[in-house]
C-alpha cells in the first residue's frame, strides 16, 4: 500500500533526549513489507530527521532507512509559548492537508500529538474517501484539560472545547485507533470508536540502540563513588521535577553522598529548576543539555539507577507512556518512578519475574528520596533489579515484536475502512476544510 505517515514530531535515532523514535521503527518496518512509505514532519527541536541542505518553497524531502521523509520548514519546541506552538500544529496541519489530499495514497496514519495531525486525515477521508488510522500518544484534549484544572491555567476553555469536537471526529471516522496504552484506548471508545478497530500497540524497548553493549560515560563532576540516577527527557510543567529539587534537598541535608541526581534535557521548565538548584546549593544535582540518543546511551550505561518523574496528576497513571521507561529498561537500570497504574505496574514484580524497581507514592518526596537512597546503599540489589529490567525488555517490550502487530493493524484498515467518505464527491481547498474545525 502507498502510505502517509503523518508525525509532526519525528525524528530518527540520532535525535536528542526528548525526541521519540517510534514514528522511525514503525515507518521502517513497514517499509520492510514492502509498502510505499511517506512520513511528513515539521522541524521539532532536537528532532534530526537524516535530511540535509536547504528548504525549498518551505519543505524538503529525501529518503532514510527505507521510507520516503518530507520535512516543513516549522518549528515547533516544548519552550515555546502556546500561541506559538499552537500556530505551529496549525501551519503544519495546512501544509500536510494540501499533501494528503493531492497524493496518491491508499491510506493515511494520524500520529497525535499534537491533535491537530487529524485534520489532513479528516480532511483527506471526507474529501477524497481515503481512510485513515488515528494513533494516540498522548490524550488530547484530556491531558491539557486534567492540567488545566490542576493548575488553574493552561488551555483555554473555548480551545479545548473545539479540541473536544475534532478528538470525537477522528475516533469516529478511523478505520482504526491505536492507543499507546489500554488507558488512551478507553478513551477513543468514550469517543465513540469502533471496539473492534480500537488497539493498544505500547511504546517498545531499541534493544541495539540501549543496552549493556554500550560503552559508558560519566559527567565531568560525578565522583567515581557516585551513583548516578538519571532523568531523560522534557522538563516541562507535566514532568514535575521539582520532585527531584526536593529529593536532592532531602538527599544532601541527610548527608547522603553516595548518590548525585542527574537531569537530562530541555523545557519551558529548565531555568527555573535550575535556578532553585542553585538557590538551594544543591551539590548532588547536576543538569545537562539534550543529548543525541547514542550519546544518552552511554549516560545510562555508566549510571546505576533510571528516574521517571510525573506532575502528581491522577490522569497520568493511564494515559502517559513516557520513552524514558522503555530507554531504562533496555538500558539494565533498576527505575524509581513516583508514579501510580501503570508505572508502577511495569517495575513491580510480576508473576514469576522480580521487580525491576522501586514506586514511590506521588508528591512525596521523602518516600521518592528514600527509595533512591535504598538502591544507591544496595549494589547487589541494583543489580539484580537492573538484570531484571533488561531482561523484562527482552521478552516483553521489544520493540520489533510491537511494530509487527502495528503493520498488521495498518495493513488491515487499508483493506476494510470503518465508513465511507461523508462527501467524496465534494469538492474545496483544504483550507475550506480546516476552517469547519476553527
Amino acid at each position: 500500500m502507498r502510505l502517509l505517515y503523518l508525525h509532526q514530531h519525528y525524528s530518527g535515532p540520532g535525535g536528542a533526549t526528548a525526541t521519540a523514535t517510534r514514528a522511525h521503527a514503525m515507518a521502517r518496518a513497514l517499509a520492510a513489507r514492502g509498502h510505499d512509505v511517506t512520513l511528513a514532519c515539521g522541524r521539532y527541536e532536537g528532532a534530526e530527521t537524516g535530511l540535509g541542505g536547504p528548504f525549498r518553497a518551505g519543505r524538503r524531502e529525501g529518503r532514510g532507512a527505507g521510507f520516503r521523509i518530507v520535512e516543513f520548514d516549522i518549528p515547533c519546541s516544548n519552550a515555546q509559548g502556546l500561541a506559538a506552538r499552537s500556530a505551529a500544529f496549525l501551519r503544519y496541519a495546512g501544509r500536510a492537508t494540501a499533501l494528503a489530499v493531492k497524493g496518491r495514497f491508499d491510506l493515511l496514519l494520524a500520529s497525535s500529538t499534537p491533535l491537530t495531525v487529524a485534520l489532513p486525515a479528516l480532511a483527506a477521508h471526507r474529501l477524497r474517501g481515503l481512510p485513515f488510522v488515528f494513533e494516540i500518544r498522548d490524550p488530547w484534549p484530556e491531558l491539557p484539560r486534567a492540567l488545566s484544572e490542576a493548575h488553574g491555567a493552561g488551555v483555554p476553555a473555548p480551545i479545548l472545547a473545539v479540541l473536544d469536537r475534532l478528538a470525537t471526529a477522528a475516533c469516529r471516522d478511523a478505520a482504526a485507533v491505536i492507543g499507546l496504552t489500554e488507558g488512551m484506548a478507553e478513551t477513543a471508545l468514550a469517543r465513540g470508536a469502533d471496539p473492534a478497530r480500537t488497539h493498544a500497540v505500547p511504546n517498545g524497548c531499541d534493544l541495539d540502540l540501549f543496552g549493556p553493549q554500550i560503552a559508558p560515560w560519566r559527567p565531568a563532576e560525578a565522583a567515581s563513588w557516585e551513583v548516578l540516577a538519571v532523568y531523560a527527557g522534557a522538563h516541562g510543567r507535566a514532568n514535575g521535577l521539582d520532585a527531584a529539587i526536593e529529593a536532592a534537598t532531602l538527599l544532601q541535608q541527610q548527608g547522603e553522598r553516595r548518590l548525585r541526581l542527574v537531569l537530562v534535557g530541555e523545557g519551558s521548565e529548565r531555568r527555573r529548576l535550575m535556578e532553585e538548584a542553585a538557590r538551594r546549593g544543591l551539590h548532588n544535582l547536576t543538569f545537562l543539555d539534550p543529548l543525541p540518543k547514542p550519546r544518552l546511551a552511554g549516560l545510562l550505561a555508566g549510571s546505576g539507577i533510571g528516574l521517571h518523574l510525573l506532575a502528581p496528576i491522577p490522569a497520568f497513571a493511564e494515559w502517559t507512556a513516557p520513552n524514558k521507561l522503555m530507554d531504562y529498561l533496555a538500558a539494565g537500570l533498576p527505575v524509581v518512578t513516583n508514579t501510580p497504574g501503570r508505572a508502577a505496574r511495569l517495575v513491580e514484580a510480576d508473576g514469576d519475574a522480580p521487580a525491576c524497581g522501586l514506586a514511590a507514592p506521588p508528591g512525596d518526596a521523602p518516600a521518592l528520596a528514600g527509595a533512591l537512597a535504598a538502591l544507591a546503599a544496595d549494589p547487589a540489589r541494583r543489580a539484580a533489579m537492573g538484570a531484571a529490567a533488561r531482561a523484562r525488555a527482552v521478552r516483553l517490550w521489544d520493540r520489533r515484536l510491537h511494530a509487527a502487530r502495528f503493520c498488521e493493524i495498518l495493513e488491515a484498515a487499508a483493506t476494510s475502512p470503518r465508513v465511507p467518505a461523508l462527501h467524496p464527491e465534494r469538492e474545496g481547498s483544504p483550507e475550506e476544510h480546516l476552517q469547519a474545525f476553527r
